[in-house]
């Protein structure tokens, strides 16, 4: 699996030395915000267990987020919260976040590799990838630092907001939150939009 992430962008390296892998968590749940992810990896960096975030352990994950954030040329999160989401729906939420990443990058990638068939509009040379986050490294390390990322701040909202699960869930639609929901009402984080059904309180 390794070598296949890094043959995937060593091709295009040829034509575009600085790529960028691009990625979100958080797009499904039904509290939080959406996090994206922009990550450029130095040419010939392998870093050993890298794989999309979502077919890793949370310790393997909090362990690769530390390499990433450390060995990465650049890197950097975007939040878009649920406030947002509810004005401007998820898909456009999660595209704003992929551009505020890449904004805060602090160079100009050649090439944004972007997680999907759907092109978020940064206005740079652009390649959606299927599944890129299994396929492509900066990708997958992209992945990391949003699943990462977004996962600590649930915590932290969990913390904030108790009763709700949310250390657990992540806020997503899980039997619990639901049963939870049905019992506390809506907190100030939940997505309006993805809950018409259960008011506004």
């Amino acid at each position: 699996m390794t070598n296949d992430l890094y043959s995937c962008e060593a091709a295009l390296r040829k034509d575009f030395p600085i790529l960028c892998g691009i990625d979100e968590a958080g797009r499904g749940p039904l509290a939080g915000p959406v996090c994206a992810a922009a990550c450029v990896l130095p040419e010939g960096l392998v870093i050993e267990g890298l794989n999309d975030s979502k077919k890793l352990s949370e310790k393997r994950r909090e362990a690769l987020y530390e390499q990433i954030t450390t060995q990465a040329v650049a890197w950097a999160v975007c939040l878009v919260d649920e406030a947002v989401i509810d004005e401007i729906n998820i898909l456009q939420a999660t595209f704003r976040a992929m551009r505020g990443a890449v904004a805060k990058l602090g160079l100009q990638p050649d090439l944004c590799l972007v997680d999907g068939n759907r092109d978020p509009g940064l206005g740079l040379p652009t390649r959606t990838v299927v599944k890129g986050d299994a396929s492509c490294a900066s990708v997958a390390a992209a992945s990391i630092l949003a699943k990462v990322t977004r996962d600590r701040l649930m915590c932290a909202y969990d913390a904030q907001y108790p009763g709700y699960g949310f250390a657990v869930h992540k806020g997503y639609g899980t039997k619990a939150h639901y049963a939870a929901i049905q019992q506390l009402g809506l907190c100030p984080i939940h997505r309006r939009s993805f809950l018409k059904n259960y008011g506004s309180t």
